[in-house]
Protein backbone atom coordinates (compact mmCIF):
# COMPACT_ATOMS: atom_id res chain seq x y z
CA UNK A 1 0.00 0.00 0.00
CA UNK A 2 1.06 3.68 -0.71
CA UNK A 3 0.63 6.61 0.87
CA UNK A 4 1.26 10.68 -0.20
CA UNK A 5 1.40 12.32 3.05
CA UNK A 6 1.62 16.31 2.66
CA UNK A 7 2.93 19.11 5.08
CA UNK A 8 1.95 22.54 3.52
CA UNK A 9 3.84 25.02 4.04
CA UNK A 10 5.75 27.92 2.38
CA UNK A 11 9.94 27.47 1.74
CA UNK A 12 12.47 30.39 2.67
CA UNK A 13 13.77 31.06 5.96
CA UNK A 14 11.26 33.67 6.65
CA UNK A 15 8.66 31.25 6.94
CA UNK A 16 10.83 28.54 8.92
CA UNK A 17 8.26 27.66 12.15
CA UNK A 18 5.20 30.08 11.16
CA UNK A 19 1.96 29.32 11.54
CA UNK A 20 1.27 28.38 7.88
CA UNK A 21 4.30 25.72 8.38
CA UNK A 22 2.69 23.69 10.33
CA UNK A 23 2.44 21.13 7.98
CA UNK A 24 6.43 20.87 7.17
CA UNK A 25 7.06 20.96 10.81
CA UNK A 26 4.88 17.67 11.41
CA UNK A 27 6.56 16.16 8.41
CA UNK A 28 10.09 17.03 9.65
CA UNK A 29 9.34 15.81 12.77
CA UNK A 30 8.08 12.37 11.27
CA UNK A 31 11.18 12.24 9.03
CA UNK A 32 13.92 13.07 12.25
CA UNK A 33 11.88 10.30 14.12
CA UNK A 34 13.07 7.66 11.31
CA UNK A 35 16.61 9.36 11.54
CA UNK A 36 16.03 10.47 8.27
CA UNK A 37 15.76 14.17 6.09
CA UNK A 38 13.48 15.14 3.19
CA UNK A 39 15.65 16.01 0.31
CA UNK A 40 15.02 18.56 -2.83
CA UNK A 41 12.67 16.57 -5.57
CA UNK A 42 10.91 18.36 -8.19
CA UNK A 43 8.50 20.33 -7.00
CA UNK A 44 9.26 19.82 -3.28
CA UNK A 45 10.92 18.24 -0.55
CA UNK A 46 10.78 14.56 -0.22
CA UNK A 47 11.06 11.22 1.78
CA UNK A 48 10.45 7.69 0.79
CA UNK A 49 9.36 6.15 4.23
CA UNK A 50 8.24 2.47 5.10
CA UNK A 51 6.18 1.46 7.87
CA UNK A 52 4.68 -1.57 9.06
CA UNK A 53 4.39 -2.84 5.00
CA UNK A 54 3.13 0.63 4.17
CA UNK A 55 5.16 2.79 1.63
CA UNK A 56 5.30 6.90 2.98
CA UNK A 57 5.96 9.29 0.22
CA UNK A 58 6.29 12.93 2.48
CA UNK A 59 6.06 15.20 0.27
CA UNK A 60 6.52 19.39 0.89
CA UNK A 61 5.74 21.51 -1.76
CA UNK A 62 8.80 23.83 -2.63
CA UNK A 63 5.89 25.71 -4.79
CA UNK A 64 4.46 28.17 -2.34
CA UNK A 65 1.19 27.52 -0.57
CA UNK A 66 -0.93 29.06 -3.06
CA UNK A 67 0.57 26.69 -5.38
CA UNK A 68 0.92 23.25 -3.78
CA UNK A 69 -1.86 21.45 -5.86
CA UNK A 70 1.12 21.38 -8.56
CA UNK A 71 3.54 19.63 -6.39
CA UNK A 72 0.52 16.91 -5.06
CA UNK A 73 -0.66 15.92 -8.92
CA UNK A 74 2.77 15.43 -9.98
CA UNK A 75 3.67 13.40 -6.54
CA UNK A 76 0.57 11.90 -6.92
CA UNK A 77 1.17 10.68 -10.39
CA UNK A 78 4.65 10.09 -10.04
CA UNK A 79 3.90 7.28 -7.18
CA UNK A 80 0.60 6.25 -8.55
CA UNK A 81 -1.54 6.68 -5.08
CA UNK A 82 -4.65 6.24 -4.81
CA UNK A 83 -6.76 9.85 -3.97
CA UNK A 84 -8.07 8.22 -0.86
CA UNK A 85 -4.42 8.03 0.17
CA UNK A 86 -3.01 11.24 0.40
CA UNK A 87 -3.40 13.06 3.45
CA UNK A 88 -3.02 16.94 3.45
CA UNK A 89 -1.25 18.35 6.63
CA UNK A 90 -2.25 22.00 7.14
CA UNK A 91 -3.03 25.13 9.49
CA UNK A 92 -6.51 26.24 10.20
CA UNK A 93 -7.43 29.55 11.62
CA UNK A 94 -10.89 28.00 12.36
CA UNK A 95 -10.20 25.84 14.58
CA UNK A 96 -8.61 26.27 18.00
CA UNK A 97 -5.13 26.31 18.76
CA UNK A 98 -4.45 22.51 20.78
CA UNK A 99 -6.87 20.68 18.27
CA UNK A 100 -6.78 18.76 14.93
CA UNK A 101 -9.09 17.32 12.92
CA UNK A 102 -8.82 14.79 10.85
CA UNK A 103 -10.99 14.45 7.75
CA UNK A 104 -11.90 12.25 4.85
CA UNK A 105 -13.32 15.33 2.92
CA UNK A 106 -14.48 18.65 2.86
CA UNK A 107 -13.87 22.20 1.59
CA UNK A 108 -11.12 24.27 1.82
CA UNK A 109 -12.49 26.95 3.83
CA UNK A 110 -10.74 29.48 2.46
CA UNK A 111 -7.14 28.18 2.81
CA UNK A 112 -5.49 28.78 -0.72
CA UNK A 113 -3.09 25.72 -0.72
CA UNK A 114 -6.32 23.22 -0.50
CA UNK A 115 -8.03 25.43 -2.86
CA UNK A 116 -5.11 24.90 -4.82
CA UNK A 117 -5.18 21.31 -4.07
CA UNK A 118 -8.72 20.94 -5.38
CA UNK A 119 -8.18 22.55 -8.31
CA UNK A 120 -5.33 20.72 -9.52
CA UNK A 121 -7.35 16.96 -8.32
CA UNK A 122 -10.50 18.22 -9.23
CA UNK A 123 -12.04 17.26 -6.28
CA UNK A 124 -12.23 17.57 -2.71
CA UNK A 125 -12.52 14.14 -1.63
CA UNK A 126 -9.13 13.56 -0.53
CA UNK A 127 -8.26 13.44 3.14
CA UNK A 128 -6.95 16.16 5.21
CA UNK A 129 -5.81 16.81 8.72
CA UNK A 130 -6.56 20.44 9.85
CA UNK A 131 -4.21 21.61 13.14
CA UNK A 132 -5.89 24.80 14.85
CA UNK A 133 -4.24 27.75 14.80
CA UNK A 134 -6.53 29.36 16.51
CA UNK A 135 -7.57 33.25 15.39
CA UNK A 136 -6.23 35.48 18.15
CA UNK A 137 -5.94 38.39 15.75
CA UNK A 138 -7.01 42.00 14.79
CA UNK A 139 -9.36 42.77 12.37
CA UNK A 140 -6.73 43.23 9.20
CA UNK A 141 -4.07 41.10 10.94
CA UNK A 142 -4.41 37.92 9.63
CA UNK A 143 -1.73 37.11 7.30
CA UNK A 144 0.22 38.91 9.95
CA UNK A 145 -0.97 36.31 12.47
CA UNK A 146 -0.43 33.31 9.84
CA UNK A 147 2.53 34.12 8.69
CA UNK A 148 4.16 34.81 12.18
CA UNK A 149 5.33 32.55 14.47
CA UNK A 150 3.96 30.44 17.36
CA UNK A 151 3.78 32.30 21.16
CA UNK A 152 5.90 30.87 23.82
CA UNK A 153 3.34 29.73 25.74
CA UNK A 154 2.29 28.03 22.30
CA UNK A 155 5.89 26.70 21.73
CA UNK A 156 5.43 24.90 25.12
CA UNK A 157 2.82 22.50 23.88
CA UNK A 158 3.95 22.67 20.44
CA UNK A 159 5.83 19.17 20.58
CA UNK A 160 3.00 17.11 21.69
CA UNK A 161 0.61 18.52 19.15
CA UNK A 162 3.40 17.99 16.42
CA UNK A 163 3.87 14.52 18.22
CA UNK A 164 -0.12 13.39 18.21
CA UNK A 165 0.07 14.33 14.40
CA UNK A 166 2.49 12.12 13.49
CA UNK A 167 0.84 9.59 15.33
CA UNK A 168 -2.09 10.27 13.43
CA UNK A 169 -0.26 9.95 10.26
CA UNK A 170 1.44 6.61 11.07
CA UNK A 171 -2.39 5.44 12.13
CA UNK A 172 -3.79 6.99 9.08
CA UNK A 173 -1.65 3.95 6.64
CA UNK A 174 -2.08 1.23 9.25
CA UNK A 175 -5.75 1.73 9.91
CA UNK A 176 -7.20 4.21 7.47
CA UNK A 177 -9.09 7.35 7.56
CA UNK A 178 -12.06 6.55 9.69
CA UNK A 179 -10.41 4.45 12.63
CA UNK A 180 -7.66 7.08 12.58
CA UNK A 181 -10.38 9.96 13.13
CA UNK A 182 -12.60 8.46 16.10
CA UNK A 183 -9.17 8.26 17.78
CA UNK A 184 -7.55 10.82 16.96
CA UNK A 185 -9.92 14.12 16.95
CA UNK A 186 -11.33 13.73 20.27
CA UNK A 187 -8.59 14.69 22.27
CA UNK A 188 -8.09 17.81 23.44
CA UNK A 189 -4.14 18.26 23.80
CA UNK A 190 -3.91 21.81 25.84
CA UNK A 191 -6.59 21.12 28.45
CA UNK A 192 -7.62 16.99 28.73
CA UNK A 193 -10.08 17.78 31.31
Amino acid sequence: MKYLIVGLGNIGSEYHETRHNIGFMVLDALAEKQGLSLESDRLASTLTLRYKGRILYLVEPSTYMNLSGKAVRYHLDKHGVELENILVITDDLSIKFGQVRMRAQGSAGGHNGLKSIEEHLKTQAYPRMRIGIGSEFSRGGQVDYVLGKFSEEEQIVLPKIIEHCVQGILSFATQGVGRTMSQFNAKNLIDPA
